[in-house]
């Protein structure tokens, strides 16, 4: 009996050493080697030999992670208060710096995100953080990779999801689309009034040039009121269209005095 209970012993502790002795990594894994305390070497993916109490091993994931930051309150430059919160897509690209330089890469990742968010948004205006998403994304991205690259770590992307406003915010924006709306009906009708008068201009000016258009013109406007509903018709008889008519009745009777 009690040699069952010494080979049950000598079978545990031979499977706690061999748990410490061999390690395997998956693909998408790396590990940090230390030997009594000192680094030593990065291995992985496969079977990895270790010594065991000499040698110590930490996993390092290097996959794309993604870290939610929390929502931030952020005064803009035009003394607008927003609460913004965004997505980080970010993976570990030095095993040796994630593990060494920075205690929780996580933490500390989430913790510069966090300020990194409110600094460079509040350095624009409201307008900008709704319009210009993409480049707030874009500068945001740049000063974190920036500031983890002594950290072993690649940001890969920024997103801001949500610009959150009060409600007599979003009552003074929509007061300030419809009045910029109105700005602009007024503008275009004015220029539309203004090509019409010069076109206006322009016929005026081709119509007195030519006697014979500006009584087809009379003519014409003659023609379009005789078409009313109307009983009489009263309207004046310029001189341009009496004028030709009293040339032709001068060179008539001079032609023919007898019958005059």
């Amino acid at each position: 009996m009690d040699s069952l209970v010494l080979i049950a012993v000598l079978i545990g502790f031979v499977v706690a050493i061999a748990t410490q002795i061999f390690k395997i990594l998956q693909e998408y894994e790396r590990g940090v080697i230390f030997f009594l305390g000192r680094f030593q070497t990065v291995k992985g993916p496969g079977l990895i030999i270790l010594i065991p109490f000499l040698q110590k091993m930490t996993k390092v994931d290097l996959r794309v992670m993604v870290l939610d930051v929390p929502t931030q309150d952020v005064i803009s430059k035009d003394n607008v208060s927003v609460r913004v919160n965004a997505v980080i897509y970010f993976r570990i690209v030095d095993p040796e710096k994630a593990i060494i330089r920075v205690a929780n890469v996580f933490e500390a990742t989430s913790q510069l995100s966090q300020t990194t968010l409110r600094s460079v948004l509040g350095q624009h205006e409201l307008d900008d953080m709704l319009s210009e998403r993409d480049q707030l994304n874009a500068d945001i991205q740049e000063i974190l990779d920036q500031r983890t690259d002594n950290w072993g770590i690649k940001v890969a992307n920024v997103e801001i999801k949500h610009v959150d406003l009060d409600e007599s915010m979003i009552r003074a924006i929509a007061q300030q689309a419809e009045a910029e709306r109105s700005r602009r009906a007024k503008v275009i009708n004015a220029e539309g009034e203004k090509q019409a008068a010069q076109m206006i201009a322009e016929a005026a000016r081709m119509l007195a040039s030519e006697e014979q258009g500006l009584q087809l013109r009379y003519l014409q406007t003659l023609k379009e009121i005789a078409n009313e509903k109307t009983n009489t018709i009263v309207f004046p008889m310029p001189l341009e269209l009496v004028e030709p008519i009293m040339h032709l009745t001068d060179s008539f009777a001079k032609k023919h005095p007898e019958r005059g």
